[in-house]
């Protein structure tokens, strides 16, 4: 009879030989109906906030440790769960995320190019990449995950663990997250539908023609700065000084004077255009430009772990010889034989090479699913091994891609496919390729969280590729409402990474960029990073509208005073009270963002309760209040919702 969980202590490790929480020969309930009902339910909440998260600014947060605390309390309250079925509730989960990054990170650029991106190849583009990413996991997991215990610490895999065994903790860390969750559905709620306050306070000095200072006081935004910190927070920052406060008033002082349009501008003169216009028609290549080097110097800087994971870990697959052998092993050793996710990779080239959306033949289709696969395998290995040493948020997943891209068109332009209609092969490629490395970043954080706890790797391995599907259908679903209410490119939906890959595609297919702007921003960025700073937070922070990056700078303003009075240690870092509360928020203002596109939509439709719900503001004239009175408002709710954070942020006794 199976032991219960609450009542195994952490056993003593011995040796060299690695003990988990859970031993071995202990089995207790994993993959049951409920864990894979609540974990397909959060897979849904935080896909959908993916989404909306790498629309909006170009980045994704974690799910594990949020998941990993809800499921903890939740089932304190349906009904107790073993710290097995909590570990798979946040592995099935999990993949909502690092699928929703992988997709809006590349995906979104066939519609930057004009094409039409159904719900049906974002679901199977989505499917098929998120799978390989399980797949081709499963004969590295000894190599990265046990044979390097020690060396490799996967901190969010790890970070997750320590919550998942200090479980007497999950009442009270729940209530962060839930408070959260409440706080940042309720307040995006009365800002964005109920038009209560404004959006983006900001102001326009007449003194100084062209500049713009903007924040959006959004909760997801706060959120997210609170997570990553000052330091890439200010990174942010500074690039949106650069762009909004230097180049625009430059190109304003300098532009204004000239008598007809200056490209790649289609229908205003310089004087005619707003900061917002110079933005869309200038700054949007500049910065694409910096992010293109900010990519490319990250991926070079990770090119000797890049070689030394790719020839270790394929090292380990041709040592391997106990195949099938999985019975014979021990629970914590018992992974998908390798023959079947070889097998399993092998099948998925068979939808590929018969979708309707991959122009040309079947050769055409046939090199597009090899690729897939080839850069596919690389980048997990690639992947699974850095987010091993520096965690899921530092891995150059955008710079893999980016390599994924350029090669796929050198190699297109080589054998003459340079039409325009090949950009969708090579989007379809590089998009499969990222969801692979995405998930299989994730996927190795999840394994690793198993080995600490006891879970059972092939029960983990088969509920990641539920997780994967699951999460795809909302993904899918949600990427395609918010680009026909909201729009993607437009300016709440800017999707940077997805721009960046369009213009990579666009400039080596088609020849169309204005390569003199994209050249600048490149080079902007090599002046960046000689200076010591990072030059891709601060080229997404040059990219992006000005409001984003100021609510993000203020997060991190808030995190670095906070860790400041309540010494949180390294070890603290990831489950501090604070994060959670940050978590919450983020899942609260992203529902409330797609609750608000969903209004949005039935607005459009006709319908009179969307409509009702839009104008309370302005019925009541909280809306057009005249500056700067109506900022100010907005600015003491954000104030209000700063307080709220750092309350929640205090360390518990």
């Amino acid at each position: 009879m199976a032991e219960s969980a609450e009542h195994l202590p952490p056993p003593e490790p011995s040796g060299q030989t690695h003990q988990p929480y859970v031993p071995a020969k202990t089995k207790l309930p994993e993959l049951t109906l409920k864990v894979i009902l609540l974990g397909v339910l959060f897979g849904f909440l935080f896909g959908a906030t993916s989404v909306y998260l790498g629309l909006k600014i170009g980045l994704t947060v974690s799910a594990s440790i949020p998941v990993a605390v809800l499921s903890i309390s939740l089932f304190r309250v349906l009904g107790r769960a073993n710290i097995l079925e909590n570990n798979m509730v946040q592995t099935i989960a999990s993949a909502g995320e690092s699928i929703g990054a992988g997709v809006v990170f590349t995906l979104p650029a066939l519609f930057l190019m004009g094409f039409d991106l159904s719900y049906s190849t974002i679901l199977i583009l989505a499917s098929i990449g998120g799978i390989l990413g399980v797949l081709f996991m499963i004969p590295i997991r000894r190599s990265l995950i046990v044979k390097e215990h020690g060396v490799l610490p996967y901190p969010e895999g790890t970070a997750c663990a320590d919550v998942l065994i200090a479980g007497e903790k999950g009442g009270s860390l729940a209530q962060k997250v839930f408070l959260g969750l409440g706080a940042g559905f309720i307040y995006t709620f009365g800002m964005r539908i109920l038009n209560l306050w404004k959006v983006a306070p900001g102001w326009e000095p007449q003194w100084f023609k062209g500049a713009a200072i903007r924040g959006e006081v959004s909760p997801e935004l706060l959120g997210v700065g609170y997570i990553i910190g000052l330091r890439i927070s200010g990174y942010m920052l500074s690039g949106g000084v650069l762009s909004w406060l230097v180049l625009i008033p430059l190109i304003k002082f300098f532009g204004e004077m000239a008598p007809g349009l200056i490209p790649p501008a289609g229908s205003l003169t310089i004087a005619e255009m707003t900061p917002d216009d110079i933005w869309a028609d200038y700054i949007r290549y500049i910065g694409g430009g910096a992010v293109v080097f900010g990519g490319i110097i990250t991926l070079l800087k990770a090119l000797p772990t890049i070689w030394s994971s790719f020839r270790e870990n394929f090292r380990e697959v041709l040592d391997r010889r106990n195949v099938g052998g999985a019975d014979t092993r021990l629970r914590t050793e018992r992974d998908i034989p390798v023959f079947w996710a070889i097998l399993g990779a092998v099948a998925l080239v068979i939808p590929i090479t018969f979708m309707p959306i991959i122009p040309g033949g079947f050769v055409t289709h046939l090199a597009a699913a090899v690729l897939m696969v080839f850069f596919g395998f690389f980048f997990v290995t690639v992947a699974s091994r850095i987010v091993g040493l520096v965690g899921s948020s530092s891995s150059p997943i955008s710079g893999m891609t980016i390599t994924t891209l350029m090669i796929t068109c050198l190699i297109f332009v080589a054998l003459g496919w340079t039409g325009h209609e090949f950009a969708v092969v090579a989007i379809a490629i590089g998009g499969v390729v990222c969801i692979a490395a995405a998930n299989g970043g994730a996927t190795s954080q999840d394994l690793k969280t198993g080995y600490l706890v006891g879970a059972t790797p092939r029960n983990q391995q088969i509920g990641l590729i539920i997780g994967v599907v699951s999460s795809s259908l909302v993904v899918g679903l949600t990427l395609f409402y918010l680009h026909s209410t909201l729009v993607v490119g437009s300016m709440d939906l800017t999707a940077p990474k997805a721009a960046l890959m369009a213009i990579i595609v666009d400039g080596v297919l088609t020849q169309q960029l204005p390569w003199d702007l994209v050249l600048a921003g490149f080079f902007m960025g090599a002046v960046i990073q000689l200076c010591g700073v990072e030059a891709l937070p601060f080229a997404v922070g040059a990219y992006l509208p000005m409001e984003i990056s100021v609510p993000i700078f203020a997060g991190g303003v808030l995190k670095y005073f906070v860790d400041k009075t309540y010494k949180f240690t390294t070890a603290e870092a990831e489950t501090t009270p604070g994060v959670l509360y940050s978590s919450g928020l983020i899942a609260g203002g992203a529902v409330g963002g797609i609750l608000w596109a969903v209004s949005r939509g039935m607005e459009s439709g006709g319908s009179g309760l969307a409509k009702g719900l839009l104008n309370v503001g302005p019925n009541l004239g909280l809306t057009g209040l005249p500056f700067p009175v109506g900022d100010l408002v907005s600015v003491a709710m954000f104030t209000l919702l700063c307080v709220s954070l750092i309350v929640m942020s205090r360390k518990q006794k």
